[in-house]
């Protein structure tokens, strides 16, 4: 490896998560970050916050071979992890609420080409032992043209 692929860079995101007939979509620019053997993809996620006033969310998104571990600071505090077959520890905290969770990943893929990078999984979301519903992530992340 070069030192110009070793630093960061620029990307554009794209996530979009669906759960049953919803679809939510978010797109964002962030950066990447690779150490060793993981890539660290960050990004801002804006979302309404209360009195309409917009929340910023950091989130931090750690891959690496067969594992994803999705951390989010801000408005909302939250750790999720996913490694197929694997039910995983996580929790969630917002100033209304706060649970432990878990995920029961079902399907994970990861796609690498050059600095571009399709990741999709599937996992079920367990809170307080029951199911609370099934999720299907698709993460597209383009590096964004140097100026």
């Amino acid at each position: 490896m070069t030192e110009g692929q070793q630093g960061k860079y620029g990307v554009s995101v794209t996530l979009v998560s669906v759960q049953g007939t919803e679809r939510n979509v978010v797109q964002a620019a962030g950066e990447v970050i690779p150490k060793g053997q993981s890539l660290y993809i960050r990004y801002e996620e804006r979302q309404p916050g209360p009195e309409g006033a917009e929340a910023t969310i950091q989130n931090t998104l750690k891959i690496s071979e067969g594992r994803i571990k999705l951390i989010r600071h801000g408005a909302v505090q939250s750790e999720q992890s996913f490694e197929t077959g694997q039910p995983l520890p996580g929790f969630y905290r917002s100033p209304y609420t706060q649970f432990n969770l878990t995920t029961d990943t079902k399907k994970l893929d990861i796609k690498r080409e050059g600095r571009s990078l399709a990741v999709s999984w599937e996992y079920d979301l367990y809170v307080y032992g029951e199911c609370s519903g099934q999720f299907a992530i698709s993460l597209n992340i383009q590096e964004e043209p140097q100026s």
